[in-house]
Protein backbone atom coordinates (compact mmCIF):
# COMPACT_ATOMS: atom_id res chain seq x y z
CA UNK A 1 0.00 0.00 0.00
CA UNK A 2 0.79 3.61 -0.51
CA UNK A 3 1.71 5.40 3.02
CA UNK A 4 1.23 9.06 3.52
CA UNK A 5 2.89 11.52 4.04
CA UNK A 6 3.00 12.98 7.65
CA UNK A 7 3.88 16.57 8.39
CA UNK A 8 4.39 18.79 11.82
CA UNK A 9 1.63 21.41 12.31
CA UNK A 10 1.67 22.35 16.53
CA UNK A 11 4.14 22.39 18.55
CA UNK A 12 3.91 22.80 22.44
CA UNK A 13 6.37 23.09 25.18
CA UNK A 14 6.55 23.26 28.92
CA UNK A 15 10.27 22.73 29.87
CA UNK A 16 12.81 24.05 32.69
CA UNK A 17 14.39 26.36 30.36
CA UNK A 18 10.56 27.83 29.12
CA UNK A 19 6.97 27.96 29.50
CA UNK A 20 6.10 28.07 25.59
CA UNK A 21 7.95 27.23 22.25
CA UNK A 22 9.53 30.22 21.81
CA UNK A 23 10.48 30.62 25.81
CA UNK A 24 12.08 27.25 25.51
CA UNK A 25 13.84 27.85 21.74
CA UNK A 26 15.47 31.37 22.68
CA UNK A 27 16.78 29.39 25.99
CA UNK A 28 18.35 26.63 24.05
CA UNK A 29 20.25 29.20 21.25
CA UNK A 30 21.40 31.21 23.70
CA UNK A 31 22.89 27.98 25.81
CA UNK A 32 20.71 28.65 29.16
CA UNK A 33 21.12 25.75 31.28
CA UNK A 34 18.07 24.96 33.57
CA UNK A 35 19.75 23.48 36.60
CA UNK A 36 19.37 24.86 40.46
CA UNK A 37 18.59 23.86 43.72
CA UNK A 38 15.66 22.15 44.42
CA UNK A 39 12.90 23.77 45.74
CA UNK A 40 10.06 20.97 46.05
CA UNK A 41 11.04 19.35 49.58
CA UNK A 42 14.18 19.42 51.90
CA UNK A 43 17.15 17.85 50.28
CA UNK A 44 19.66 18.04 53.23
CA UNK A 45 20.20 14.31 53.44
CA UNK A 46 20.00 13.61 49.84
CA UNK A 47 23.30 12.92 47.64
CA UNK A 48 21.71 15.50 44.75
CA UNK A 49 20.42 18.55 45.68
CA UNK A 50 19.66 20.39 42.47
CA UNK A 51 17.63 19.01 39.51
CA UNK A 52 16.04 21.31 36.01
CA UNK A 53 12.54 22.02 37.34
CA UNK A 54 9.51 24.34 36.35
CA UNK A 55 10.05 27.51 36.63
CA UNK A 56 7.36 30.81 37.31
CA UNK A 57 4.95 27.86 36.76
CA UNK A 58 1.37 28.05 38.21
CA UNK A 59 -1.19 25.39 36.97
CA UNK A 60 -4.14 27.15 37.73
CA UNK A 61 -2.75 29.80 35.01
CA UNK A 62 -3.73 26.93 32.46
CA UNK A 63 -6.44 24.65 33.99
CA UNK A 64 -9.32 25.16 37.03
CA UNK A 65 -8.34 24.45 40.18
CA UNK A 66 -10.48 21.71 40.80
CA UNK A 67 -9.73 19.87 37.81
CA UNK A 68 -6.08 20.27 38.19
CA UNK A 69 -6.29 19.01 41.76
CA UNK A 70 -7.55 15.07 39.64
CA UNK A 71 -4.88 15.50 38.15
CA UNK A 72 -1.05 14.66 39.05
CA UNK A 73 2.19 16.65 37.51
CA UNK A 74 2.95 14.99 34.66
CA UNK A 75 -0.82 14.93 33.72
CA UNK A 76 -0.76 18.34 34.24
CA UNK A 77 2.13 19.10 32.35
CA UNK A 78 0.70 16.91 29.41
CA UNK A 79 -2.64 19.57 29.28
CA UNK A 80 -1.00 22.34 28.67
CA UNK A 81 2.04 21.61 26.27
CA UNK A 82 -0.62 20.18 24.04
CA UNK A 83 -2.76 23.00 24.94
CA UNK A 84 0.15 24.87 23.10
CA UNK A 85 0.42 22.59 20.17
CA UNK A 86 -3.45 21.95 19.44
CA UNK A 87 -3.62 25.91 19.61
CA UNK A 88 -0.49 26.50 17.09
CA UNK A 89 -1.98 23.75 14.92
CA UNK A 90 -5.80 25.32 14.98
CA UNK A 91 -6.54 21.62 15.80
CA UNK A 92 -9.60 22.28 17.93
CA UNK A 93 -11.49 23.96 15.02
CA UNK A 94 -14.69 22.45 12.86
CA UNK A 95 -12.26 22.45 10.00
CA UNK A 96 -10.98 18.72 11.88
CA UNK A 97 -13.38 15.54 12.05
CA UNK A 98 -12.49 14.65 15.56
CA UNK A 99 -13.09 10.56 14.99
CA UNK A 100 -10.27 10.89 13.35
CA UNK A 101 -7.68 12.86 15.84
CA UNK A 102 -6.48 10.87 18.59
CA UNK A 103 -3.96 11.01 21.00
CA UNK A 104 -0.85 9.23 21.74
CA UNK A 105 1.14 9.96 24.65
CA UNK A 106 4.23 8.88 26.50
CA UNK A 107 5.29 8.81 30.01
CA UNK A 108 8.64 6.72 31.53
CA UNK A 109 6.88 6.57 34.93
CA UNK A 110 3.30 8.53 35.44
CA UNK A 111 1.61 9.93 38.63
CA UNK A 112 4.91 9.41 40.55
CA UNK A 113 4.66 12.19 43.09
CA UNK A 114 1.07 10.73 43.63
CA UNK A 115 1.87 7.57 44.67
CA UNK A 116 4.11 8.47 46.96
CA UNK A 117 2.04 10.81 48.80
CA UNK A 118 -0.34 8.57 49.03
CA UNK A 119 2.05 5.74 50.47
CA UNK A 120 3.25 8.33 52.99
CA UNK A 121 0.70 9.04 54.13
CA UNK A 122 -0.73 5.47 54.20
CA UNK A 123 2.32 5.36 56.70
CA UNK A 124 1.71 7.81 58.61
CA UNK A 125 -1.93 7.33 59.87
CA UNK A 126 -0.45 3.87 61.47
CA UNK A 127 -1.88 1.75 58.39
CA UNK A 128 -5.33 2.98 58.21
CA UNK A 129 -6.55 2.38 54.44
CA UNK A 130 -7.65 6.45 53.77
CA UNK A 131 -6.68 6.79 50.58
CA UNK A 132 -7.39 9.56 48.00
CA UNK A 133 -10.34 8.27 46.02
CA UNK A 134 -8.50 9.70 42.76
CA UNK A 135 -5.37 8.11 43.37
CA UNK A 136 -5.38 5.65 40.90
CA UNK A 137 -6.83 7.88 38.28
CA UNK A 138 -3.85 10.12 38.74
CA UNK A 139 -1.22 7.33 38.92
CA UNK A 140 -1.60 5.34 36.27
CA UNK A 141 0.52 6.47 33.56
CA UNK A 142 -2.41 6.54 30.51
CA UNK A 143 -4.54 8.94 32.22
CA UNK A 144 -2.95 12.25 30.53
CA UNK A 145 -3.72 11.10 26.71
CA UNK A 146 -7.42 10.32 28.43
CA UNK A 147 -7.41 14.03 29.97
CA UNK A 148 -6.36 15.27 26.61
CA UNK A 149 -8.81 13.28 24.62
CA UNK A 150 -11.82 14.38 27.02
CA UNK A 151 -10.41 18.35 26.52
CA UNK A 152 -11.12 18.70 22.73
CA UNK A 153 -13.32 15.80 22.07
CA UNK A 154 -11.02 14.10 20.10
CA UNK A 155 -12.41 10.64 19.98
CA UNK A 156 -9.51 8.58 17.70
CA UNK A 157 -6.61 6.20 18.65
CA UNK A 158 -5.90 7.10 22.14
CA UNK A 159 -3.57 5.36 24.29
CA UNK A 160 0.08 5.09 26.34
CA UNK A 161 3.40 4.12 25.16
CA UNK A 162 6.14 3.35 28.33
CA UNK A 163 9.79 2.79 27.03
CA UNK A 164 11.22 4.31 30.10
CA UNK A 165 13.60 7.51 28.41
CA UNK A 166 12.23 6.13 24.93
CA UNK A 167 8.40 6.73 25.61
CA UNK A 168 7.50 10.15 23.92
CA UNK A 169 9.77 9.48 20.85
CA UNK A 170 8.02 5.81 20.82
CA UNK A 171 4.66 7.51 20.87
CA UNK A 172 5.75 9.89 18.17
CA UNK A 173 6.27 6.74 16.35
CA UNK A 174 3.53 5.16 16.55
CA UNK A 175 1.23 8.16 15.79
CA UNK A 176 3.13 8.56 12.34
CA UNK A 177 2.22 5.16 11.40
CA UNK A 178 -1.43 5.46 12.54
CA UNK A 179 -1.67 8.13 10.29
CA UNK A 180 0.59 7.09 7.21
CA UNK A 181 -1.18 4.13 7.39
CA UNK A 182 -4.45 5.50 7.03
CA UNK A 183 -6.10 5.30 10.93
CA UNK A 184 -6.21 8.89 11.77
CA UNK A 185 -5.90 12.34 10.10
CA UNK A 186 -4.19 13.68 12.81
CA UNK A 187 -2.72 12.63 16.29
CA UNK A 188 -1.72 14.94 19.40
CA UNK A 189 1.44 13.01 20.80
CA UNK A 190 4.49 13.87 22.89
CA UNK A 191 5.13 13.43 26.77
CA UNK A 192 5.66 14.56 30.27
CA UNK A 193 7.44 13.35 33.37
CA UNK A 194 7.26 14.79 36.80
CA UNK A 195 9.91 12.57 38.12
CA UNK A 196 11.47 15.66 40.64
CA UNK A 197 10.22 13.92 43.86
CA UNK A 198 11.12 12.39 47.09
CA UNK A 199 10.99 8.83 45.13
CA UNK A 200 12.72 9.99 42.16
CA UNK A 201 15.46 11.56 43.26
CA UNK A 202 16.54 9.16 45.97
CA UNK A 203 15.93 5.96 43.75
CA UNK A 204 18.30 7.92 40.95
CA UNK A 205 20.87 8.56 43.56
CA UNK A 206 20.79 5.02 44.96
CA UNK A 207 21.48 4.35 41.16
CA UNK A 208 24.67 6.20 41.13
CA UNK A 209 22.83 7.74 37.89
CA UNK A 210 23.06 11.40 38.77
CA UNK A 211 25.28 13.93 38.88
CA UNK A 212 26.43 15.16 43.06
CA UNK A 213 27.94 18.60 41.94
CA UNK A 214 25.83 20.41 43.96
CA UNK A 215 28.21 23.38 44.52
CA UNK A 216 27.48 24.17 40.61
CA UNK A 217 24.40 23.00 39.66
CA UNK A 218 24.32 24.96 36.14
CA UNK A 219 27.44 23.02 34.66
CA UNK A 220 26.70 19.74 36.12
CA UNK A 221 24.88 18.01 33.31
CA UNK A 222 28.07 18.29 30.68
CA UNK A 223 27.80 15.62 27.68
CA UNK A 224 31.28 14.12 26.63
CA UNK A 225 33.08 16.06 28.44
CA UNK A 226 35.81 13.87 30.23
CA UNK A 227 34.34 15.14 33.69
CA UNK A 228 30.65 14.03 33.23
CA UNK A 229 29.43 12.53 36.51
CA UNK A 230 26.09 11.40 35.80
CA UNK A 231 22.73 13.09 34.44
CA UNK A 232 20.67 15.88 35.92
CA UNK A 233 16.65 15.42 36.48
CA UNK A 234 14.60 17.82 34.94
CA UNK A 235 10.55 17.24 34.36
CA UNK A 236 7.74 19.02 31.68
CA UNK A 237 6.50 18.27 28.74
CA UNK A 238 6.19 18.45 24.69
CA UNK A 239 3.54 18.02 22.51
CA UNK A 240 3.47 17.97 18.47
CA UNK A 241 0.54 17.63 16.52
CA UNK A 242 1.39 15.35 13.44
CA UNK A 243 -1.21 15.62 10.74
CA UNK A 244 -1.52 14.03 7.06
CA UNK A 245 0.59 16.34 4.53
CA UNK A 246 -2.97 16.36 2.48
CA UNK A 247 -5.25 17.00 4.75
CA UNK A 248 -3.16 19.89 6.61
CA UNK A 249 -3.01 21.62 2.88
CA UNK A 250 -6.46 21.47 2.73
CA UNK A 251 -7.24 22.75 5.70
CA UNK A 252 -4.45 25.79 5.16
CA UNK A 253 -2.05 24.50 7.93
CA UNK A 254 1.23 25.66 8.71
CA UNK A 255 3.64 22.80 8.22
CA UNK A 256 7.11 22.86 10.39
CA UNK A 257 8.36 20.06 8.50
CA UNK A 258 8.01 16.21 7.72
CA UNK A 259 8.26 13.13 9.53
CA UNK A 260 10.34 11.06 7.42
CA UNK A 261 11.18 7.97 9.74
CA UNK A 262 10.85 6.30 12.82
CA UNK A 263 13.45 2.98 13.78
CA UNK A 264 13.25 0.95 17.52
CA UNK A 265 15.41 -1.54 18.48
CA UNK A 266 16.74 -3.51 21.66
CA UNK A 267 20.16 -3.68 23.35
CA UNK A 268 19.13 -6.96 24.85
CA UNK A 269 22.21 -6.04 27.14
CA UNK A 270 21.97 -4.75 30.50
CA UNK A 271 19.04 -3.23 32.46
CA UNK A 272 20.56 0.05 33.11
CA UNK A 273 23.78 0.30 30.77
CA UNK A 274 24.12 0.51 27.09
CA UNK A 275 25.57 -2.31 25.35
CA UNK A 276 29.56 -1.19 25.40
CA UNK A 277 29.90 -0.80 21.31
CA UNK A 278 26.45 0.88 21.13
CA UNK A 279 24.93 -1.72 19.28
CA UNK A 280 21.45 -1.34 20.11
CA UNK A 281 21.76 2.40 19.09
CA UNK A 282 23.59 1.55 16.23
CA UNK A 283 20.46 -0.82 14.76
CA UNK A 284 17.95 1.64 15.97
CA UNK A 285 19.73 4.53 13.55
CA UNK A 286 19.64 2.10 10.60
CA UNK A 287 16.18 1.54 11.51
CA UNK A 288 15.21 4.97 11.04
CA UNK A 289 17.39 5.53 7.83
CA UNK A 290 15.69 2.41 6.40
CA UNK A 291 12.29 3.40 7.10
CA UNK A 292 13.17 6.61 5.87
CA UNK A 293 14.68 5.55 2.64
CA UNK A 294 17.44 7.94 2.91
CA UNK A 295 20.95 7.06 3.34
CA UNK A 296 23.63 8.43 6.16
CA UNK A 297 24.90 11.22 4.49
CA UNK A 298 21.52 12.68 3.98
CA UNK A 299 21.87 13.25 7.48
CA UNK A 300 22.60 17.17 8.33
CA UNK A 301 22.87 16.46 12.50
CA UNK A 302 22.13 14.29 15.31
CA UNK A 303 20.37 15.61 18.27
CA UNK A 304 21.92 12.63 20.68
CA UNK A 305 20.39 11.16 23.76
CA UNK A 306 23.76 12.80 25.05
CA UNK A 307 22.96 11.98 28.88
CA UNK A 308 26.22 13.16 30.36
CA UNK A 309 26.93 9.72 31.55
CA UNK A 310 30.24 8.31 31.46
CA UNK A 311 28.88 4.98 29.72
CA UNK A 312 25.92 6.33 27.29
CA UNK A 313 28.28 9.23 25.96
CA UNK A 314 31.03 7.11 24.57
CA UNK A 315 28.71 3.98 23.33
CA UNK A 316 26.35 6.24 21.30
CA UNK A 317 29.32 8.36 19.93
CA UNK A 318 30.64 5.03 18.79
CA UNK A 319 27.24 3.50 17.57
CA UNK A 320 27.27 7.13 15.05
CA UNK A 321 30.45 6.36 13.88
CA UNK A 322 29.38 3.41 13.01
CA UNK A 323 26.42 4.42 11.13
CA UNK A 324 27.39 7.17 9.35
CA UNK A 325 30.95 6.17 9.00
CA UNK A 326 33.16 9.42 7.41
CA UNK A 327 30.15 11.69 7.21
CA UNK A 328 30.23 11.51 10.66
CA UNK A 329 32.63 14.51 10.98
CA UNK A 330 30.68 16.80 8.89
CA UNK A 331 27.53 16.03 10.80
CA UNK A 332 26.66 18.75 14.21
CA UNK A 333 26.09 16.34 17.07
CA UNK A 334 24.22 18.38 19.79
CA UNK A 335 22.82 17.07 23.32
CA UNK A 336 20.30 20.07 24.15
CA UNK A 337 20.30 17.73 27.85
CA UNK A 338 23.14 19.92 28.82
CA UNK A 339 20.45 22.51 29.06
CA UNK A 340 17.21 21.25 30.02
CA UNK A 341 18.63 18.08 32.37
CA UNK A 342 17.05 14.30 31.71
CA UNK A 343 13.28 14.62 31.31
CA UNK A 344 13.09 10.29 30.88
CA UNK A 345 9.83 9.79 29.63
CA UNK A 346 9.23 13.32 27.83
CA UNK A 347 12.99 13.36 26.70
CA UNK A 348 12.35 12.53 23.17
CA UNK A 349 9.40 15.35 22.58
CA UNK A 350 11.32 18.18 23.86
CA UNK A 351 14.29 17.24 21.52
CA UNK A 352 12.12 16.46 18.70
CA UNK A 353 10.63 19.65 18.87
CA UNK A 354 14.17 20.94 19.46
CA UNK A 355 15.19 19.43 16.00
CA UNK A 356 12.39 20.47 13.99
CA UNK A 357 13.18 24.28 15.08
CA UNK A 358 16.77 23.65 14.16
CA UNK A 359 15.51 22.67 10.62
CA UNK A 360 12.90 25.96 10.60
CA UNK A 361 15.50 28.43 12.07
CA UNK A 362 18.83 26.96 10.42
CA UNK A 363 20.16 26.94 13.76
CA UNK A 364 21.51 24.22 16.05
CA UNK A 365 21.70 24.43 19.49
CA UNK A 366 24.90 24.28 21.47
CA UNK A 367 25.85 21.45 23.88
CA UNK A 368 27.26 23.36 26.68
CA UNK A 369 29.59 22.78 30.07
CA UNK A 370 32.09 21.44 27.78
CA UNK A 371 35.57 22.45 29.45
CA UNK A 372 37.95 19.16 28.82
CA UNK A 373 37.69 16.64 26.07
CA UNK A 374 37.76 12.66 26.73
CA UNK A 375 39.96 10.88 25.13
CA UNK A 376 37.78 7.74 24.58
CA UNK A 377 35.44 10.39 22.49
CA UNK A 378 36.76 11.37 19.10
CA UNK A 379 37.51 15.61 19.02
CA UNK A 380 37.17 15.52 15.89
CA UNK A 381 33.68 15.12 15.75
CA UNK A 382 31.19 18.37 16.10
CA UNK A 383 29.12 18.34 19.58
CA UNK A 384 28.43 22.03 18.90
CA UNK A 385 30.04 22.55 22.43
CA UNK A 386 29.42 25.75 23.74
CA UNK A 387 27.87 28.60 20.93
CA UNK A 388 25.16 27.42 18.80
CA UNK A 389 26.30 26.92 14.82
CA UNK A 390 24.03 28.24 12.08
CA UNK A 391 23.43 25.93 9.33
CA UNK A 392 21.35 25.42 6.66
CA UNK A 393 19.74 21.85 8.53
CA UNK A 394 17.73 19.45 6.10
CA UNK A 395 17.42 16.27 7.80
CA UNK A 396 17.79 15.60 11.46
CA UNK A 397 17.78 12.88 13.81
CA UNK A 398 16.47 12.55 17.37
CA UNK A 399 18.04 9.65 19.63
CA UNK A 400 16.95 8.22 22.61
CA UNK A 401 17.31 5.49 24.86
CA UNK A 402 15.91 3.97 28.07
CA UNK A 403 16.45 1.71 30.66
CA UNK A 404 15.85 -1.83 29.72
CA UNK A 405 17.65 -1.23 26.56
CA UNK A 406 14.80 0.40 24.44
CA UNK A 407 15.92 2.57 22.04
CA UNK A 408 13.83 4.84 19.35
CA UNK A 409 14.91 7.06 17.10
CA UNK A 410 12.63 9.51 14.83
CA UNK A 411 14.19 11.74 11.77
CA UNK A 412 12.46 14.95 10.60
CA UNK A 413 13.58 17.19 7.76
CA UNK A 414 12.49 19.76 5.62
CA UNK A 415 8.96 19.40 3.68
CA UNK A 416 8.87 19.56 -0.13
CA UNK A 417 5.74 21.49 -0.42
Amino acid sequence: MELRRVVVTGLGALTPIGNTVSEYWQSLINGVSGAAPITYFDTTNFKTQFACELKNFNVEDFIDRKEARKMDKYAQYAVVSSDEAVKDAGLDSDSVDKDRVGVIWGSGIGGLETFQQEVMSFAAGNGVPKFNPFFIPKMIADIAGGHISMRYGFRGPNFTTVSACASSTNALIDAFNYIRLGHADAMVTGGSEAAVTIAGMGGFNAMHALSTRNDDPKTASRPMDKDREGFVLGEGAGALILEEYEHAKARGAKIYCEIGGGGMSADAHHITAPHPEGLGAKFVMLNCLRDAGLTPQDVDGVNMHGTSTPLGDIAETKAIQHVFGDHAYTLNLNSTKSMTGHLLGAAGAIETIASILSIVHGIVPPTINHFTDDENIDPKLNFTFNKAQKRDMKVVMSNTFGFGGHNACVLVKKVDL
